[in-house]
């Protein structure tokens, strides 16, 4: 199983909806995916059309003394799995404080698993518990990038935090960059993504995701994209990184 985490502690990059429609157009793609909310806000849960507080069950309780497979639901689309979040999450953060190992506790949950080809994780927009987890958990790290002024600003600080993961945990982390709210009218936008890629090289997907009003719209119909409005041209660009992903991880 491929273990993705989607992060950047850069508020409005794009994190949530690139995890939750990442997750849903590989299962659409017939690839059985697990999504993991590990953010208290809970925005990929609502996403995916889930009531955080109808549930009996969360990641919280998973991180606590659960398996993760006694968590996870499904979800209305066909091969789409969640392990689902809401907000008694952010207690986590204080009640693993002093817990040894607490940085291990997902990692260890999700290797446990079996019959998933990916697990797509959702972070909080901010380091700490919950983040290392992430890290620790995942293989691979996408990060979201505003193609937007500062589109770099933070980004120093979240490498340094996954250099520190892989020498503390002797694990080695593969980075992919994606760039999003793209605006072809603005020449910002251009300069910006000509700037990450001349930096960054071919570890920025092809992809890049267009600011799309459909795209904003479909959290609050508790959709994908690439089922609120699968011919909008946010759903043709995450379909497409979908895509890569499957080609660049499975070559």
């Amino acid at each position: 199983m491929e273990v993705i985490a989607v992060a950047n502690n850069k508020g409005g990059s794009g994190k949530t909806t690139t995890a939750v429609n990442l997750a849903a157009d590989l299962a659409l793609l017939g690839k059985r995916t697990l999504l993991i909310d590990m953010d208290p806000q809970a925005a990929a849960t609502s996403g995916v059309g889930i009531d955080e507080w109808t549930l009996d069950k969360t990641i919280y309780d998973a991180l606590k003394n659960l398996s993760l497979q006694e968590v996870i639901i499904p979800t209305t689309i066909e091969g789409l799995y969640i392990a689902p979040a809401n907000l008694y999450l952010s207690v986590a953060e204080v009640e693993l404080a002093s817990q040894l190992g607490r940085e291990l506790i997902l990692g260890k949950k999700v290797r446990k698993l079996n019959g998933y080809d990916y697990a797509i994780i959702d972070t909080p927009p901010y380091f700490g518990i919950l983040t290392m987890n992430a890290l620790v958990a995942c293989s691979t790290l996408l990060v979201p990038i505003q193609a937007e002024y500062y589109a770099m600003r933070g980004m120093t600080q979240l490498l340094q935090v996954v250099d520190m993961v892989e020498e503390r945990m002797e694990v080695s982390i593969k980075r992919r960059y994606l760039l999003t709210m793209y605006d072809s009218r603005t020449k910002l936008s251009r300069d910006v993504v000509e700037q990450v890629r001349e930096h960054l090289k071919d570890a920025v997907f092809k992809t890049v995701i267009p600011r799309n009003v459909r795209l904003a719209e479909s959290p609050s119909s508790g959709k994908p994209i690439g089922l609120y409005d699968p011919d909008s041209a946010g759903a043709i660009a995450y379909k497409q990184l979908a895509e890569e992903v499957i080609e660049w991880l499975e070559a």
